[in-house]
């Protein structure tokens, strides 16, 4: 049974998850970056909740995330790229679970 989802509230996957997690009465939480970055500008106020990170950017908001998790799934169409890389790197050197799931190769 799932008890959270951890999200670091980027447009997408990370954003898609919180709405059904809303949807299914699931919490959520996560940390954001400072002024609730997203590649589309702040993070809306209606996602209350996030924890914003007073200083590091983004790699220490998703390093912070896969620490705080019990494990991490990576959506991309092909290989991994920057953030979704850092997500799985951290993911090794904090010895959490990751699974990448290709939805190129998964049709």
């Amino acid at each position: 049974m799932i008890q959270k989802i951890i999200s670091g509230g980027q447009t997408g996957a990370d954003i898609a998850g919180i709405d059904a997690a809303i949807s299914c009465n699931i919490p959520y939480g996560g940390w954001l970056p400072k002024g609730r970055k997203t590649e589309n500008g702040p993070l809306h106020e209606r996602y209350t909740g996030f924890q914003v990170m007073t200083r590091g950017g983004y790699p220490k908001r998703t390093e912070q995330n896969v620490i705080d998790s019990d494990g991490t799934v990576i959506f991309t169409y092909g290989k991994l790229t920057t953030g979704s890389a850092m997500t799985q790197k951290f993911a090794k050197q904090h010895k959490r679970p990751c699974l990448h799931v290709d939805l190129d190769i998964v049709k």
